[in-house]
């Protein structure tokens, strides 16, 4: 029997004590590299992972890769290989997880507004070798706390006329649902089995990091997949 396992690293206790308080996992964001690199040690003796996770340059583009390629620039990735760890990172965006129903493929994306517009959930989803899957939505920001323009606005409905579903007009400004565009996309691509999508980085300060709450020093919290 194969076992897939996946989690989000969203642990804030006191390991790093400076601006971008605790247990931040992104070198990209100006913090501490020395700490960086210890915390992402740390990770991998937490959870007792096969192997260093595959880190991802993350661009917000619709580029999917295979966790055994040499490149690193892209915004989701996949494997079939066991003990192979995918990653994603993330502070207000989107993870999705996915694995095909008998955990022999798994992967993640990080879904962000721009990687969504740009199709990053449909370049994941189709790396998989059928679309019965099992999806789960890690925690991004609520629509609540995503006031975004009209020029957003106008990016979703060129893509996709339904993604007006995903929004609630505030006076000029829009309230994005991510979550509610990210199930509109899958169920589009034939997914139904999706879970997850009640979290809010942005108002659960004590569990998430939010690029949109904390600017520049904000961390990035880890999301990872893999085959045992």
């Amino acid at each position: 029997m194969t076992t897939t396992r996946f989690f989000n690293e969203n642990n804030r206790s006191c390991l790093i004590a400076d601006g971008y308080d605790n247990f931040n996992l992104a070198l990209h964001v100006g913090d501490n590299a020395i700490k960086v690199k210890n915390n992402r040690a740390l990770l991998i003796s937490k959870y007792n992972l096969p192997c260093e996770p595959k880190y991802l340059e993350q661009i917000h583009s619709n580029i999917c890769l295979q966790a055994s390629s040499d490149d690193c620039v892209g915004d989701a990735v996949v494997t079939q290989e066991k003990g192979v760890v995918c990653a994603v990172m993330t502070a207000d965006c989107l993870p999705i997880f996915a694995c095909n129903q008998s955990g022999t493929q798994v992967g993640v994306a990080h879904a962000g507004w721009k990687g969504i517009v740009n199709g990053v959930i449909e370049s994941f989803i189709q790396q998989f070798e059928s679309n019965d899957l099992l999806v789960h939505f890690g925690p991004a920001i609520s629509p609540a706390a995503f006031e975004v323009g009209a020029d957003v606005y106008q990016q979703f409905i060129d893509k996709d006329a339904k993604l007006d579903q995903a929004f609630i007009t505030k006076g000029s400004k829009y309230q994005l649902d991510i979550y509610q565009a990210a199930r509109i996309i899958l169920n589009d691509l034939g997914i139904q089995s999706i879970s997850g999508g009640d979290e809010c980085t942005y108002t659960q300060k004590d569990k998430y990091f939010s690029y949109r709450r904390d600017g520049a020093q904000s961390g990035r919290m880890a999301h990872l997949i893999w085959i045992e």
